[in-house]
């Protein structure tokens, strides 16, 4: 028994410390996060739903015992008119009558289509939030491999100026201001190292995990590959594969035999019946068969409210789906122009910002170390450094996050 715990606490162990790629978290969420199977339950209870709407009126059995003498008066054809004893033995069925089944049936069915479709939408959902944490967790590591560095290069800075400092080449103040620069950079790191904890835990909060794992960590590269598609060809593709707008179709085609279904109900159903009678006379009894066949008059309750209730779905489903469409052209839109503006960004710090932000650095480091640039250089050119790269990352990331929006919104799955 001790030994399995062992083996189980080092297999998650070793699971914990594995660096997943996007595509083995995204795969572990699909199949372990908790509101997704949750969701999955209202696909099964549509279902059931349809196989009670395709089932039939059960028969109904009848005995009846009439004009028994438990009084004891003793029955006699020829002195009473009272008797002979009877049984009566009859089935019935109710006769549903204008397709009231299959309207019924066809409803439950398209509201059963509805539920997988919007389970299908809450799948493609998920899989946008958890590229989303993805990226949050990538950008900050991202930051605190800069912070690492710029760390590094600081404390590479305070060895020199303390072996300046004992040399007598620099005054204490200079060795002091070091020390707290190279200080306020590590609690920046720290405060780094937090930021990206919390995005782990709330990645593998995504993923299912019970017990987050502090070693939990991701690889891969962050996305940087062209736009998916033109604005008119993204825009087709989301009307066309769309969970959420076919499930409102779904659903308008459910509110459509709903109407049916509540036109049919203002027709009564016929309850057709036979019975078997045995009277009891004499030594031989007598027998015989009897035909019941009974339609309800719908002379004032003809269903009127539900059938208008059912007119008003229906048209409300339909202007949901029209709503839905016009929200996801705009859906579209908005995240195109994200996406030109983020390609722009990047593109811009890449060609502009990055190479000449680290140039100036390593210059200003090089003249302090050699005394020709004073300390407030080499620390504004450290901070200019710092906030340039927070900036690139931010920037990488807000690209890679608009792949990901647009392929969420067009339905695709990802790269």
């Amino acid at each position: 028994m001790g030994t399995g715990i062992l083996c189980l606490l080092c297999v998650a162990v070793l699971h914990g410390q594995q660096k997943l790629t996007l595509r083995e978290v995204v795969e572990e969420a699909l199949r372990n996060n908790p509101e997704l199977r949750v969701r999955r339950y209202d696909v099964s209870i549509a279902e059931a739903r349809v196989l009670q709407a395709r089932l039939r009126p059960n028969p109904r059995l009848s005995v009846d015992g009439t004009y028994l003498d438990l009084l004891g008066a003793g029955f006699d054809p020829q002195l009473s008119p009272a008797g002979p004893t009877e049984a009566v033995t009859g089935l019935s069925w109710e006769l549903e009558t204008a397709g009231k089944r299959r309207w019924r049936t066809l409803a439950a069915s398209e509201a059963a289509a509805a539920a997988r479709q919007a389970f299908l939408d809450a799948r493609r959902l998920l899989v946008l939030e958890v590229q989303n944490a993805y990226l949050n967790l990538a950008l900050a590591r991202e930051n605190v491999r800069t912070l690492q560095e710029i760390l590094e290069t600081f404390d590479g800075v305070v060895k020199v100026n303390e072996t300046r400092y004992q040399a007598g080449d620099i005054a204490r103040l200079e060795l002091m201001r070091s020390q707290v620069a190279a200080l306020g950079f590590r609690n920046q790191l720290r405060r780094a190292e937090l930021k990206a904890r919390q995005e782990a835990i709330q990645l593998q909060r995504l993923m299912g995990r019970p017990a987050p794992s502090p070693e939990f960590d991701v690889a891969g590269e962050i996305r940087r590959e062209g736009p998916p598609g033109d604005l008119e060809s993204l825009t087709a593709a989301a009307l066309e594969a769309r969970p959420d707008r076919e499930a409102l179709r779904r659903e308008l085609r459910r509110a459509e035999a709903e109407v049916e279904f509540q036109q049919a109900l203002a027709r009564p159903n016929l309850d057709l019946g036979v019975a078997h009678h045995k009277q009891f006379v004499g030594s031989l009894p007598g027998q015989s068969l009897s035909l019941r066949l009974e339609v309800p008059l719908p002379l004032w309750n003809r269903n009127q409210g539900e059938i208008e209730r059912a007119l008003r779905e229906r048209d409300q489903a339909a202007a949901r789906l029209r709503a839905l469409e016009q929200q996801i052209r705009s859906e579209v839109a908005w995240a195109w122009e994200q996406h030109q503006t983020a390609r722009q960004l990047l593109e811009s710090m890449e060609v502009e910002m990055i190479g000449q932000a680290r140039r100036v650095r390593d210059i200003i480091e090089f003249s302090y170390r050699r005394g020709e640039a004073s300390f407030l250089d080499l620390l504004d050119a450290q901070r200019t450094f710092w906030e340039t790269m927070q900036a690139y990352n931010e920037a990488r990331v807000e690209y890679a996050r608009t792949l990901y929006l647009l392929d969420a919104i067009v339905a695709r799955e990802a790269p």
